[in-house]
């Protein structure tokens, strides 16, 4: 199991755009995982969705945050990186080793 880590910042990732998902991620006083999912395609992935996020979540060592999602379409792979992405945004883990040595 992943260290926990804590949400400093409102960590936001994504657009609006067809095909993508925007995760906004802020602190939660309480314990846990408060989930918001806004979704074209709710009826039908909706629980595949929230799934896919609270995975990631979890794999990140995140136990407790607000988490707002707007999906348009987006696939799992996408999810993924987008949930990734806030969570460093909120956590200021925003160091990445982008040259090649």
């Amino acid at each position: 199991m992943p260290e926990r880590v804590k949400i400093l910042d409102a960590g936001i990732a994504g657009t609006l755009e067809s095909s993508d998902i925007t995760i906004q991620i802020e602190q939660n006083d309480r314990n846990g995982i408060e989930l918001e999912l806004k979704s074209t395609v709710e009826n039908q992935f909706g629980s595949q969705i929230r799934k896919v996020i609270l995975e990631t979540l979890l794999e990140l060592g995140v136990g407790a945050a607000i988490v707002r999602a707007n999906d348009k379409g987006a696939l799992d792979c996408t999810i993924r990186a987008r949930v990734r992405t806030a969570v460093r945004r909120a956590t200021h883990q925003n160091c990445f080793p982008w040259e090649v040595k």
